[in-house]
């Protein structure tokens, strides 16, 4: 077992020059590691009393930012990555790419700032112009199965625009209800996506496992999420909600059963995207439970952003630069301590405060330096992967 998590690939020459902005994955899952390795101690510093900023503050600010700004871009990067590969068509490179990277960076830097209106015009414009890059290759190849992914970036433009006119005054209600609603995007995304390649990656990894999909439980999971979506977009609470909640939960739990995650445990690059899916059914029994008042709403929001976006991220942006940059798809001893880093965090953050409520301080505290060092390892480990060109010399 222990040679398994100590996979070290051969020496190669290092490629020589500089591919950062040769395809979107590679400035965004770099910014992405970075600022969640940076932000999140400040939102420890904020949650203790020690910090506080200009304009979007407390939880208004940590909620929007690791929705808008490290999701998002992890999202965006994913996105232009796989949207050449299904329409054989060029997605942002070269200066296009700088200018979005720049976007979003500007759109970090002023939420932290007293100017309000441009930081909500970044925070909108981010979105809706990765929308835009992601509309012209899929409309030109008539790429009609992803056309939806253009939406939903659309939503999230339009839920952060919500966020910034609660926080400006202009719309006199709370920001919590659109950050709902992108939480129910991104889990819409992670689960579209997951269901994708999670058994593809999995019978790949792992011979004869035979992970398996069956249409009436794809159907269920996901329309029961979108269901969830629609009821929270229209104001749906209490027990009808709950019982929303619980019964994604059980399509989700099936769907996960269906792709036998108790046989990749040998193998860390497959394991942790079924260890990090696993999240998601907890998250939902979680937010029923959480509509009938028997647990806090933080429990079921922290399930979803550090157990199932954290573990499913932090595994893809491994995976995924791994192949895009011709290398191994195997991992080391570096990306399994991450995964556990990652997935040991959101233990710390739903389980203690669960069992134990008068430690949710410490709990916050621990699992913010646990994520911090998780992707702040990754962005340390694969600065040279993501800034250097692929060490087969194919484009990208």
């Amino acid at each position: 077992m222990a040679s398994l998590l100590n996979i070290e690939e051969p020496p190669r020459p290092a490629p020589k020059g500089f591919a950062l902005f040769a395809l979107g994955f590679r400035p965004f899952y770099l910014l992405a590691s970075i600022f969640a390795a940076l932000s999140i101690p400040l939102w420890a510093l904020q949650f203790g009393g020690h910090l506080a900023h200009p304009y979007l503050t407390g939880p208004v600010w940590h909620a929007h930012e690791m929705l808008f700004g490290f999701t998002l871009a992890v999202i965006v990067g994913f996105l232009f990555t796989a949207g050449r590969n299904w329409t054989n068509l060029p997605t942002p490179a070269g200066g296009p790419l700088v200018a979005l990277a720049a976007l979003w960076i500007a759109a970090r830097v002023l939420v932290l700032t007293p100017y309000a209106w441009a930081a909500a015009a970044a925070n909108v414009a981010f979105p809706l112009a990765a929308a835009a890059a992601l509309a012209v290759p899929f409309f030109k190849a008539r790429n009609k199965r992803n056309y939806f992914f253009v939406g939903l970036l659309i939503l999230m433009a339009c839920a952060a625009g919500f966020v910034h006119l609660s926080q400006l005054g202009i719309v006199p209600m709370p920001a919590w209800p659109a950050l709902q609603a992108a939480l129910d995007v991104v889990l819409f995304i992670l689960v579209v996506m997951g269901g994708r390649v999670i058994p593809m990656f999995t019978n790949n990894g792992v011979p004869g496992t035979n992970a398996t999909k069956q249409p009436v439980v794809e159907k269920a999971a996901l329309g029961s999420v979108i269901a969830v979506l629609v009821a929270d977009v229209l104001g749906l609470t209490g027990v009808p909600l709950a019982i929303l909640a619980w019964l994604a939960a059980v399509a989700h739990a099936r769907r996960l059963s269906l792709w036998r995650p108790w046989k990749t445990v040998r193998v860390p690059l497959v394991w942790v995207l079924h260890a990090a899916y696993a999240w998601v059914p907890m998250h939902l029994l979680l937010r029923g439970l959480a509509e009938l008042g028997l647990v806090v709403p933080s429990l079921a929001t922290h399930a979803l952003t550090v157990g199932a976006a954290g573990g499913l991220i932090i595994g893809m942006m491994t995976r995924t630069a791994r192949g895009h940059t011709g290398r191994p798809l195997l991992a080391d001893r570096y990306e399994t301590a991450c995964y556990l880093l990652v997935l040991m965090a959101a233990l710390v953050r739903v389980g203690v405060p669960l069992l134990m409520p008068a430690l949710t301080v410490a709990a916050v505290l621990g699992s913010a330096a646990l994520w911090s060092a998780a992707f702040g390892l990754y962005a340390i480990r694969y600065w040279p992967v993501l800034s250097r060109p692929r060490i087969d010399g194919r484009p990208g």
